[in-house]
């Protein structure tokens, strides 16, 4: 069930009135979401709701043995089982093939030929996301971030909420399960708020991403000696631009729903490509992914407490499995390993003791040209992560010295991409000022205003709605 269709709408506006209608009475308004977020991820699969369940209540019991347990040595142990069986169960969907497929490659590489077919078993919807979520219950609980008792309904439900079931933001336990102990208050919705992030979100996704996958993204990386240097620029920019429309777009929408519904998710992106370096850009993309792999991975492998080399092996293995996270190929891997060789370059950048090198970095220049590295730094990265395989990437980035005729530059597509791109500089006070303005007017008035909002953005945007790019993560 993909937000940007009338299936949703349906479905969240009979959630949305029933749940509201339930709110003072706590039980049945958790138990009514369960089962709402229960229905959607069925409406995909339901084969694989039982898996969404039975990892969903092991890390709700697991979490209750956390509190009623004071031995250290014990809660430790509890952790440790608990984490290993679900990293166990995403790595029997998500790298079975990826890990046998490499053993046998490897096999090969000596002198044998094997000559096996393996195949993955079929990978849930969203399994990356749900396992992280239960594996940040248990951590929270561990860790006495959420002292409140847990009960299992809170568990399961914190687990499988449908607005970031299936591609985040990741919720911190501690953030979330005490949400659901407060009495719900519509007088505290900032309904504006949320129809401006709902609409933003189907912009950025049905408009701007779509248009740019399927007039620009899509031709060059299914063929890219098709095509000559200009196409080809244009496109890496465009799935920079896609990238980002399709993820955002997507968080946009769930922080509406979610507000709706009388939840906060925390912020997931915030102008990424305005980042003047590697730590900046995580920062600010994914905010909710790279806060979870510092916190739950690169922490406790030591982070920079351990000296300069081990920090910097540290930032290597965290980003190396930050890629493997994202999908079971050898070119995620790269990308992740360029994401943390990115990191190590700026922190020796940042600690050259040179005054010319000072006297650059203090410059009123050196921002923006800051800005233009870490732009095509990151869409260097973005070319293997599109990529499937690495001889795609190598053509896709060999056709940069070519020559021909532009062919993709129409004024759509061209529009969408600085759009995309340049209008994440666009100042805060915008938004402000319009919900501001949305806050004068009468709620029928909003409403129409963005029923009109959506009908447009059905009406200029491209037939069909994809699914969102973090679908398959």
């Amino acid at each position: 069930m993909l937000f940007p269709t009338v299936e949703y709408a349906v479905f969240f506006l009979a959630v949305l009135a029933i749940s509201w209608a339930l709110a003072p009475r706590p039980l049945a308004h958790k138990s009514f979401l369960l089962a709402a977020s229960y229905l959607f991820y069925g409406f995909w699969n339901w084969r694989y709701v039982p898996l969404l369940f039975l990892i969903s209540l092991f890390a709700g019991l697991i979490g209750q043995a956390l509190q009623r347990t004071n031995d250290d040595i014990a809660r430790k142990r509890l952790l440790i089982a608990g984490v290993t069986v679900c990293l166990l169960v995403l790595a029997y969907y998500k790298y079975t093939s990826f890990l046998l497929l490499s053993a046998l490659g490897l096999w090969g590489f000596v002198g044998h030929t094997p000559a096996w077919n393996i195949s993955s078993p079929f990978l849930p919807l969203g399994i990356s996301f749900f396992v992280f979520h239960a594996i940040s219950l248990m951590g929270d609980i561990y860790r006495r971030k959420l002292r409140e008792p847990l009960h299992l309904l809170d568990a399961l439900l914190y687990v499988a909420f449908f607005p970031q079931l299936i591609a985040g933001p990741i919720l911190r336990a501690s953030n979330f399960v005490p949400q659901l102990l407060r009495q719900r208050n519509l007088q505290h919705i900032r309904v504006n708020r949320a129809f401006l992030l709902i609409l933003a979100g189907l912009f950025k996704k049905v408009i701007l991403s779509n248009t740019l996958s399927t007039r620009l993204v899509e031709p060059v990386f299914s063929a890219p000696a098709n095509f000559h240097s200009v196409d080809v620029l244009l496109a890496i920019y465009g799935y920079a631009a896609q990238i980002y429309c399709d993820f955002s777009g997507y968080t946009d929408i769930a922080i509406g729903c979610a507000m709706l519904l009388g939840y906060h998710f925390p912020r997931n992106f915030n102008a990424p490509y305005t980042a003047t370096d590697p730590q900046e850009f995580w920062q600010r993309w994914h905010i909710s992914l790279s806060s979870w792999l510092r916190d739950y991975l690169y922490i406790p492998l030591g982070g920079s407490r351990r000296g300069v080399s081990r920090t910097y092996i540290n930032l290597m293995i965290t980003m190396l499995l930050g890629g493997l996270w994202h999908g079971a190929s050898w070119t995620f891997v790269m990308w992740g390993g360029l994401q943390g060789l990115y990191l190590v370059v700026h922190r020796l950048w940042v600690a050259v003791p040179s005054p010319a090198v000072q006297r650059l970095r203090s410059s009123a220049a050196w921002p923006w040209v800051a800005r233009l590295l870490m732009f095509h730094a990151v869409c260097l990265g973005w070319v293997f992560f599109r990529a499937p395989t690495f001889g795609l990437a190598a053509t896709v980035l060999h056709q940069l010295g070519s020559r021909g005729v532009v062919t993709l530059a129409a004024w759509p597509v061209v529009l969408c991409l600085v759009l995309g791109l340049f209008g994440q500089y666009a100042p805060r006070v915008w938004r402000r000022s319009v919900e501001a303005m949305m806050s004068r007017l009468p709620v029928a008035v909003n409403g129409v205003a963005l029923a009109l909002g959506v009908f447009a953005i059905e009406l200029l945007g491209p037939t069909g709605v994809a699914p969102f790019i973090y679908f398959q993560f």
